[in-house]
């Protein structure tokens, strides 16, 4: 799997996590710091259960909470059209 953000959609890192900004429809997405990791993670190289394992490891919440939480960003992601997998 290889995830990547579209090309008409910027990743902006705030004080609170990180913002994807579409262009194309001039809509903003704030990510939490959880997503933020994830997204970043993704777009690093990790495979999906890599990322779920690092969120895993940051808040100490089980792997399998963590792998559902990637799968639902990623669900998210693509269905607003803002990332490819």
């Amino acid at each position: 799997m290889t995830f990547a953000l579209r090309p008409h959609v910027t990743l902006t890192s705030t004080d609170r996590g990180t913002v994807l900004f579409d262009l194309r429809h001039g809509r903003y997405f704030q990510l939490n710091a959880s997503g933020a990791l994830i997204v970043r993670s993704l777009l690093g190289g990790a495979t999906p259960r890599r990322a779920a394992e690092l969120l895993s490891e940051r808040y100490g919440v089980p792997a399998d909470r963590t792998a559902a939480d990637v799968s639902a960003l990623l669900a998210t992601l693509a269905e607003k059209k803002l990332a490819t997998t």
